[in-house]
């Protein structure tokens, strides 16, 4: 009898790092999604590979800060108000992990996905056409004062305990490592040993198109429910008919809430939306890539301009785009890069799946043969060849040389 396929669900980074790894580990598969492969947040993100990424939104203090931060308009979180009552449970879990043990438990565990993410990427794209794509850099986080940067020393500490160490430069050394900054930004922490992709979402297309090459099978198709035979799940139903399959796996970014739930679980993610701007045909450039401290959003200079990425509006996925992140992002951007023209802009906005303890869950969804690879807040770019790297592992049995626990969909449903 012939054995079916494993079928991915969902064409992001991570669905496609999954279906690659799964491939190379011999399997027969199939990549599904209603969408081109490389569509949503794989294409809107910063293009950051962003090694040092462990905190995260949640850390001791934020109970006394959101009040300020959510009335002042230059602060870059934002809330839909019409969406609280709906999104109240997820907020209270949310809010929950707002402490030092909590925040030092999710840096812990999101260190073990991140620090080696350079390398990840190019174990992936080793052997394919965009081998080249991945490129080394470092990374300059922008402070208006020295003063500011040293209020960010919990950061920085918690960056420091996974192995990611930043110099601090200031004066006029600033602007002769950067020259595009204008005279607001008078210190810059930097950081080596990180690394960025100029165009995101075709990287992650042209990762597919090489899965294709391979062997692969791609199918754009809307899945709708699962079927089972014996509590094992042997079909993946869509809009384009069922799929047979031996296993399956939810890589559907926030609409995996929604595929979950067809199992009977009830996982709370929720959507933490970015936005972001680019400036095409810019006047100059950054020499590296940045992240603005008090605006909270990355600057990169890809192929299709100048991407400013970021910000974080707590709205359910549903709900229509909102204007202020857009607008706070150009006022920074005008105040931080005051000599920079462009002939036009672009805006986005997305929508990144982030679980209350902002840590994704990468595993098996209790007995069912279905995995999950979701939930990876501002990191999926980051972390998607490792997670992709991961399930191989476990669906193919060896087991990966990690502890999986605080990635068990299981502190969830138990």
């Amino acid at each position: 009898m012939t054995q079916h396929p494993i079928i991915v669900v969902g064409a992001g980074i991570v669905g496609i790092s999954t279906a690659l790894w799964l491939q190379r580990d011999g399997h027969d598969v199939v990549l599904m999604d209603k969408d081109k492969p490389g569509q949503a947040a794989s294409y809107g993100n910063s293009g950051l590979i962003a090694n040092w990424a462990v905190t995260p939104v949640t850390y001791p203090g934020l109970w006394w800060a959101l009040p300020r931060m959510v009335l002042d308009r230059r602060a870059p979180l934002f809330l839909k108000w019409r969406d609280m009552p709906k999104m109240a449970p997820w907020l209270a879990k949310f809010m929950g992990n707002a402490t030092d043990r909590k925040t030092r438990q999710i840096a812990n565990s999101m260190a073990t996905l991140l620090t080696d993410a350079v390398d990840q990427h190019r174990a992936l794209v080793k052997g394919t056409a965009v081998e080249s794509w991945v490129h080394d850099s470092k990374i300059n986080f922008l402070y208006p004062t020295r003063r500011a940067f040293d209020r960010d020393k919990y950061n920085y500490d918690l960056m420091a305990d996974a192995g990611q160490h930043a110099d601090v430069i200031t004066g006029p050394a600033v602007h002769e490592e950067e020259p595009i900054l204008g005279p607001r930004i008078q210190c810059i922490a930097q950081m080596s040993g990180t690394g960025h992709i100029t165009d995101p979402g075709n990287y992650a297309a042209k990762l597919a198109e090489h899965f294709a090459a391979q062997g692969g099978r791609f199918v754009r198709a809307t899945v709708q429910d699962f079927g089972f035979t014996g509590g094992h799940v042997s079909q993946v139903r869509t809009d384009q008919g069922a799929f047979d399959c031996a296993k399956a796996v939810v890589t559907s970014g926030i609409w995996s809430k929604e595929l979950t739930r067809k199992l009977g679980l009830n996982i709370p993610v929720e959507s933490e939306r970015g936005y972001h701007v680019i400036y095409e045909n810019p006047s100059e450039l950054p020499r590296n890539p940045m992240l603005l401290s008090d605006g909270k959003f990355g600057v990169n200079a890809m192929d299709m301009g100048l991407r400013f990425a970021g910000t974080v509006e707590l709205a359910r996925h549903t709900s229509p785009q909102s204007q202020r992140p857009l607008d706070l992002i150009q006022g920074y951007v005008k105040a931080t890069f005051p000599n920079l023209t462009c002939t036009g802009t672009q805006e986005w906005m997305g929508n990144r799946p982030t679980l209350p303890d902002s840590v994704p869950i990468i595993g098996p969804l209790k007995d069912t043969g279905i995995f999950a690879g979701f939930g990876h807040q501002h990191v999926g770019l980051t972390s998607g060849p490792k997670t992709g790297r991961l399930l191989a592992q476990m669906i193919g049995g060896a087991g990966p040389n990690i502890d999986m626990a605080p990635y068990s969909a299981d502190r969830y449903l138990n």
